[in-house]
């Protein structure tokens, strides 16, 4: 299994380790509750460095990557992120990404640890004749995530001032301790904050650091079972479990990130366009339980004592304090927010009702 740069420092502070997509990372160090609302309430320091980094560049790098994504990157402009999905020949999402336009024909790639190399070797698999350089550097980067209301007040206080720090869904190249990093204001929480790529080997000093620099403003170190919380409070998706490859973006609920008036073709463009034109069969919704019990992935949904899906994604909501979960439904029942739903847990019924995927209020907003 492997570690991550961070390990020692994981080990220092307690926390319970797990393995997580082939990485002994840390799943909570005092309470998932506890750093849940930490976030929510305050600041919260995530290790991320099983993320993959990869670097593509070179004079075709636009017109590659636009063979591989629904969204239209010639849109991108310079320092800018824009969510993004892999799609393959029947529009199944291969891995959902963001691509972060460094510079002209320079693009940095950040992808899930679980589908790495399934990713790296899509890239591969589909240059072609373009003339572009893939460079995987995972091996050499580390990333944290640091997220919460007062994140911007701790990267001030660690060095980069609140008018220097990029903009929502920005990345900067810039100096910190005294090192080169990327440092971009996204995240999974639903909450203000920066993912900070740096190499390995000051990684552990930059953690310390803001931790430090954090203490008076409340900052924690979270574990996955928290990240977990509080991606599905914010109603973001999960690989593996809400978005696989037998799953389109557009049954994914993910049409805000097509570009439909894209001209350029793409893998799986075919069908994509056509269930935007003409409907799908099943549909990602979000929902809340009305009685007192928890859905968990797998369980069935039913109507009216009819199975029409299963939940993808489900827990405690812990700042909202409700039981949510995501899930695939059979479009054909023409269900719409408010209406009742069951699901079957340990096989007994019980009842829930289909919501808007907000959660709570999103707070992910910059300067």
């Amino acid at each position: 299994m492997a570690k991550t740069f961070l390990y020692n420092n994981h080990i220092k502070l307690g926390a319970k380790m797990v393995d997580f997509a082939g990485w002994e990372m840390p799943v909570q160090y005092t309470s998932i509750l506890e750093e849940h609302n930490n976030v929510r309430n305050n600041a919260g320091l995530f290790d991320v460095s099983h993320m993959g980094e990869i670097f593509v560049s070179g004079k075709d790098s636009l017109n590659f990557l636009q063979t591989l994504v629904p969204q239209d990157i010639e849109k991108i402009i310079d320092k800018k992120a824009r969510y993004c999905q892999f799609t393959n020949k029947n529009g199944g999402i291969i891995d959902d990404l963001f691509i972060y336009k460094l510079g002209e024909n320079n693009y940095l790639l950040i992808v899930n640890a679980s589908r790495l190399e399934t990713d790296y070797n899509w890239l591969l698999q589909n240059k072609n004749t373009f003339e572009v350089l893939t460079d995987n550097k995972s091996d050499i980067y580390s990333m944290v995530a640091l997220q919460g209301p007062k994140a911007s007040d701790i990267l001030d206080k660690a060095g980069i001032s609140k008018e220097n720090q990029p903009h929502t869904m920005y990345i900067m190249q810039t100096k910190l301790l005294n090192e080169d990093v990327f440092i971009s204001r996204t995240g999974y929480t639903g909450e203000d904050g920066f993912e900070i790529i740096i190499r390995n080997e000051k990684v552990s000093e930059l953690w310390e650091t803001l931790l430090d620099k954090g203490k008076e403003f409340g900052i924690m170190p979270i574990g996955l079972g928290a990240r977990d919380t509080l991606r599905l409070e914010a109603a973001m998706s999960l690989y593996g479990n809400d978005l696989t490859e037998e799953t389109t973006p557009v049954e994914a609920s993910l049409i805000w990130s097509i570009d439909k008036d894209k001209k350029q073709d793409y893998i799986g463009k075919n069908i994509i366009i056509n269930q935007l034109k003409n409907g799908i069969e099943k549909k990602l919704i979000a929902f809340k339980m009305l009685d007192k019990a928890i859905a968990r992935h797998e369980y069935p949904i039913y109507l009216n004592n009819e199975e029409i899906g299963h939940v993808t994604s489900g827990g405690v909501a812990p700042f909202i304090g409700q039981n949510i979960g995501l899930g695939y439904i059979k479009t054909n029942k023409n269900l719409k927010i408010n209406d009742p739903i069951q699901i079957m847990i340990r096989n007994k019924l019980y009842n829930a009702v289909i919501t808007t995927k907000q959660f709570i209020q999103k707070h992910n907003k910059g300067n």
